[in-house]
């Protein structure tokens, strides 16, 4: 007669282990009222019998789904082609599969946020994650609508919730002081986007620095970008048709600097001799650039992690003060200046 290759079942382990089937239920779904003895006897009936709990029954005894949705406000492309964003999933990932839980990446540019919204009011998941909010974005008010509870990565203006953040006004401020101390002077920036709190944050760093060296701030060296390579390249193409005498840029992230640098290639202007550059990621493509990219070193993926440890914490206890998070960054100094 053939083995059964039937799959153990909650009364087999609590056969297994001479309990009844609610006290093998409460060891498997960490409930309290169980004896020492008895929480022993399960869990070694368990691993005999390689039993593994039913999440679909699980969620309807402890009301969750052991997973959470990541909401990330841009395009596919932003998404797939940035770094930063590469490194904040791993992070997610990484910490969500250290305590047994599913993570649910759902990527939602401002005109395309209805099935978002729908699927979460299904209760799919037990909290949410959500990242790169530009400031006229409702998500997170109409989510924390639903009854779950939502971590920012990044803060956001007026929105109430917990947020993880690394410090880039200070980050700024390290990047325009090297630049400074280089005998640079004539100091241009291309800036993140203006409706984004960590856009401004970088331009306000950049301000802050050239202020507290008694250089006056000056709008010609200033040029927006939308943290891509492309926006980069036309930025840099910008400032040195508005300033052809500008001695260095302090690029928000390191993609825009990758394609400022190009650009000042293609003009004849040596880096850093004539140009020095300084990015913002310390990303592996500050690697890859040439000459090597001068970066502020901020953490993706330890800014992931953080995030989900203020989630779980709110899952755990509604009531609990999500709080805030804001990771240290560094100067990382390599080629470009």
């Amino acid at each position: 007669m053939a083995a059964s290759h039937t799959r153990p079942t909650l009364e087999d382990v609590a056969a297994r282990a001479g309990v009844g089937r609610g006290t093998a239920s409460r060891v498997v779904n960490g409930g309290a009222r169980v004896s020492e003895r008895a929480r022993t006897a399960v869990e070694a009936a368990i691993k005999e019998l390689g039993y593994v709990p039913n999440r679909a029954a699980r969620a309807l005894v402890t009301r969750r789904t052991d997973a959470v949705a990541l909401v990330i406000a841009e395009s596919e492309e932003r998404v797939f082609g940035e770094p930063f964003f590469a490194g904040v999933v791993r992070g997610i990932g990484s910490e969500l599969a250290a305590v047994d839980k599913q993570l649910v990446l759902l990527i939602a540019p401002a005109d395309r946020t209805g099935h978002i919204e729908d699927y979460l009011s299904r209760q799919h998941v037990d909290g949410v994650l959500l990242l790169s909010l530009h400031d006229d974005d409702g998500l997170p008010e109409r989510i924390g609508a639903t009854g779950l509870p939502v971590v920012l990565g990044g803060s956001t203006p007026g929105v109430e919730t917990g947020y993880v953040d690394n410090d880039n006004l200070q980050g700024a401020r390290l990047a325009v002081e090297h630049l400074l101390q280089r005998g640079r002077r004539r100091i241009a920036t291309i800036a993140g986007p203006a409706d984004m709190a960590v856009g401004r944050q970088r331009v306000e760093g950049y301000r802050a620095a050239l202020a507290a060296a008694g250089v006056g701030y000056d709008d010609s060296l200033v040029e927006p970008g939308d943290f891509s390579f492309a926006s980069g390249e036309r930025a840099m193409r910008a400032l040195l048709e508005r300033r052809p005498d500008l001695d260095a840029v302090f690029c928000a992230d390191d993609p825009m600097a990758a394609g400022a640098l190009g650009v000042l290639r293609e003009a004849g202007r040596s880096v850093p001799s004539d140009v020095a550059v300084v990015g913002f990621d310390d990303s592996p493509l500050a690697l890859s650039t040439h000459p090597p990219l001068t970066s502020v070193h901020q953490s993706p993926d330890q800014m992931g992690r953080e995030m989900v440890r203020l989630l779980l914490a709110a899952v755990d206890d509604p009531s609990a003060d999500l709080g805030v998070r804001i990771l240290p960054t560094h100067l990382v100094v390599r080629g470009s200046s």
